[in-house]
């Protein structure tokens, strides 16, 4: 074979340093703007984002070089930066330490973008650590639940 093809794709779920209700509907929409933009500067692609004021979904497409880990640290890295720079009353933004990455089929796609856009609906049965238990079950990806939460 001639040459590689990929179709990597992965959810990406992470949240506000402990939680806190700092995703305003000012910052929302231009941030994920900005995340998709640092995206494509890693040579990757923002399928679809969305999330509540105190935690962000992120449908990504991944290039072959890249390794979840890095780009999630340099999308929190930068995308908080420009937080600080654009919002000055938002210096206290900080996002959480870890993030939770999921394997997407192809064929789940469309499935996990309706997801994403009906979180405020989603949210009114659960909240997010509810949904992020849910998530790491869903996976079957074990977790000590004393080292959870910050």
């Amino acid at each position: 074979m001639g040459h590689s093809f990929t179709c990597l794709t992965t959810h990406v779920v992470f949240s506000t340093d402990h939680r806190k209700d700092l995703i305003t509907p000012e910052i929302s929409g231009r941030l994920y703007e900005y995340i998709g933009g640092i995206l494509r500067a890693e040579s990757c692609s923002l399928i679809a984002a969305g999330g509540m004021k105190d935690h962000s979904h992120l449908l990504i497409r991944v290039h072959p070089s890249k390794a979840v880990a890095d780009l999630v640290r340099v999308v929190k890295s930068r995308s908080s930066g420009w937080i600080h720079d654009t919002f000055p009353k938002s210096k206290a933004f900080a996002w959480q330490t870890g993030y939770g990455a999921f394997d997407v089929s192809f064929s789940a796609i469309e499935e996990v973008k309706g997801y994403i856009a009906k979180q405020e609906e989603h949210h009114k049965k659960m909240d997010f650590k509810q949904e992020y238990v849910a998530f790491l079950d869903r996976h079957k990806i074990e977790y000590d639940p004393r080292y959870l939460w910050d």
